[in-house]
């Protein structure tokens, strides 16, 4: 009775399977990995310090996009939003002036409100809004007052929680709600470059 020898060698048609396989597990990952990043999260990048002391540069953070209806890649279309933006939400945007570069700042007031700044005081249709999160840098100095605008309707208004050193919409006018980007969430990394160190204590805060 003939005994078949066992080579170890395996059979072409096996290796192209398992080729093909793998090929097929890594092209789905992209795919999925582009698509939550078009349409459900996002990383960011600080810059800049016009959001301190809410956000510090050299922090990086996780926005969701389809909170205010993520817009599809390559095409004209957004997809429905979970709900509009709110006072106090903070937005990833593009820049109106080249709708290219991505801004992060405050959402202090929505369409039909009526926003005024007196000194270091801002109003939303007529009262004195308490805001804990913002920041001067100059202390004594004589500030121009902004307003009354009514932000019109399909726009926000937003403002850096860094008052003093924020280019925003009191400069370049309401925000465009088709420019919104996402809400952000949380920081998940930190780095100082001055101390060229991480503020370990920074990362997993929520955005508030």
């Amino acid at each position: 009775m003939a005994i078949e020898k066992q080579t170890g060698k395996k059979n072409p048609s096996e290796k192209k399977s398992r080729v093909r396989e793998y090929a097929e597990i890594v092209l789905t990952a992209v795919i999925l990995a582009l698509i939550v990043r078009a349409l459900v999260i996002q990383s960011y990048h600080i810059p800049s310090e016009s959001m301190e002391d809410t956000l510090l540069k050299g922090d990086f953070l996780f926005a969701t996009k389809f909170i205010y209806g993520a817009k599809v890649p390559l095409l004209d279309l957004r997809l429905p939003a979970v709900r509009e933006p709110r006072a106090g939400d903070v937005v990833i945007f593009k820049f109106p002036g080249d709708r290219k570069t991505d801004y992060i700042k405050r959402c202090v007031a929505v369409e039909g409100q009526m926003v005024e700044v007196k000194g270091t005081t801002l109003y939303v249709d007529g009262s004195p809004v308490e805001e804990s999160c913002t920041k001067y840098i100059h202390k004594e100095v004589q500030r121009r007052s902004f307003g009354p605008v009514q932000v019109p309707k399909g726009h926000i208004f937003v403002m850096g929680d860094n008052r003093d050193n924020s280019f925003d919409s009191r400069f370049w006018g309401p925000l465009d709600k088709k420019l919104l980007r996402g809400k952000a969430l949380f920081i998940y990394f930190s780095i100082d470059y001055d101390k060229h160190w991480l503020r370990f204590r920074r990362i997993g805060d929520l955005i508030r």
